[in-house]
């Protein structure tokens, strides 16, 4: 299925995967469903864009996204997050977004902040941060990430979050990344 042809968000989930894979983007439908994904969310969803989030840190950052699969081969982009340097050995996660549908699912959130985190620590990461929106941040605290600072981004409350890197080993293959399933990681 083609990404850009289909309004994904329109589809009923007529099914629930039994798995998840969560990779870096290397094919161009995988690269289109994630930039379709964090449109539907921050544009549509959030309305903390308009029109499209795309900025400059799009030009250089890695794209992650979360594969629902269909007797095991990929087929819809449900997830995703980027991540970039942005200073000498500081990496910044941003744009994590699940699909509505599937945000109950499979762990995907927690597994692309596993993969973010685990690459860029393999690309000699020494911190990791991220711009959490005030009610996502319990979850990144169960994931072992700490607050830095409290600010107003895009007019709303986030905090600039830390991870633990000592919980998250190197991952050197985002290529192929990690399987999830309903009942957790694989």
């Amino acid at each position: 299925m083609l990404c850009d042809t289909v309004d994904t968000d329109a589809l009923p989930l007529a099914f629930t995967p039994s798995e998840y894979r969560v990779k870096r983007a290397t094919l161009p439908w995988e690269a289109t469903g994630a930039y379709a994904l964090r449109r539907a969310v921050f544009c549509i969803e959030q309305g903390i864009f308009v029109g499209d989030d795309r900025d400059d840190a799009d030009g250089h950052a890695h794209q992650l996204v979360a594969l629902s699969c269909v007797g095991g081969m990929p087929d819809q982009v449900v997830g995703t997050v980027r991540i970039h340097e942005t200073g000498s050995r500081v990496w910044l996660g941003s744009r994590l977004a699940v699909h509505a549908a599937f945000r109950r699912h499979g762990r995907i959130g927690s597994t692309l902040i596993r993969l973010a985190v685990g690459s860029a620590h393999a690309l000699g990461c020494d911190t990791f941060l991220a711009h959490v929106q005030s009610q996502n941040v319990p979850l990144f605290q169960q994931l072992h990430w700490r607050i830095v600072s409290e600010e107003l981004l895009f007019g709303r409350p986030h905090c600039v979050m830390q991870a633990d890197l000592d919980h998250y080993p190197p991952c050197a293959n985002p290529d192929s990344g990690y399987v999830t399933s309903v009942r957790g990681v694989a």
